[in-house]
This record gives structure tokens, sequence and C-alpha cells, in this order.
């Protein structure tokens, strides 16, 4: 399965992508009708800062994902294709926030108006095939990508720098 995943050494915090996501979300699906909507586009992923660094944090969809054993309401649930999602489960969302509080990167988010957990639903995938904050990133510091995939080429750049050191 392929996930969002970082290269935080590219990471500007420009925040295009937590824009990118909210317009995703928005109904107009554009950035000029989403300003002007009644309810406000809400993102789901976030940026943040870690000493130097920016990252971008957004539901990793756990293998083991601590949000489902928590729901009590049976909305938090594993997708067919793999993805940890709370709507269309066997139970509506509640708005106990239980998730909230077990998620170990806190990246789920509380509409409390609408009484609803908002996270990472990958919902604004369009034609091609990438999640709008992957799309969104300037500096392509976010890829969507199967993490073997990600892991491998983090370690030939690895491997490229001491090679050019040695030089």
């Amino acid at each position: 399965m392929k996930e969002v995943l970082i290269n935080a050494e590219r990471c500007l915090g420009c925040r295009s992508c937590e824009i990118a996501c909210a317009v995703a979300h928005s109904d107009s699906k554009n950035l000029l009708g989403a300003v002007g909507e009644t309810d406000i586009p809400i993102k789901r992923i976030f940026v943040h800062q870690a000493g130097k660094r920016n990252i971008a944090l957004s539901c990793r969809h756990c293998e083991e994902a601590p949000c489902i054993d928590a729901c009590i309401a049976g909305a938090m649930h594993r997708t067919a294709d793999g993805l940890v999602d709370n709507t269309g489960g066997t139970g509506e969302c509640s708005g106990c926030w239980m998730c909230v509080m077990v998620c170990p990167y806190g990246v789920i988010r509380s509409e409390i108006d609408r009484r609803l957990a908002l996270k990472c639903d990958r919902k604004c995938m369009d034609e091609s095939a990438e999640p709008a904050c992957v799309r969104a990133c300037p500096t392509r510091a976010l890829k969507f990508v199967v993490v073997d995939e990600f892991s491998r080429d983090r370690r030939q750049r690895f491997l490229d720098a001491i090679g050019n050191e040695s030089v």
C-alpha cells in the first residue's frame, strides 16, 4: 500500500499541502470557491516545526490503529483498501474524541459543530492518483510511494553522500 511520506530536508514549511487538503475537502474543490464557503474547509494534514526542520504530519493509517480500538461508536474502521476511516463503518461518529486522545501522531482533529472526528481519508485523489497534499508540494518533499521504495531511495541518497565525502 502506498503512503504519504516526507523528506524533511526538502520541506520549506510553506503549508501548500494544508491549503490543498482543505480545498480538496471543500464543496467547490477550488481555492477561490473554498474561501467563500459558509462551512470553512478543514485541513487533514499539519505542518509543524521540529527543531530546525519542518514536518508535515497526516494519518499514518497504522497497521495496528489505536483509534479503531478506541472508537466506542464503531465508526473508525479499516476500509477494504487498507485505509483507516470513520465514515461508512458499523456506527456513526458520536464525537466522543477517544480517537483524538489515542492517536500517537495527534493528526485526528475534532469538528465540534458536527460532532465528527476528521482525519486524512484520501478522498482528495484525482486522476493523477496522488493525494492533494502531494500534488501541491512545490519542493516534492511529500511523496506518495510504497514504504520500501522510499527507504530504498533514502538509503541510496545516504550512500551517495558518503561516497562523495570520501572522494
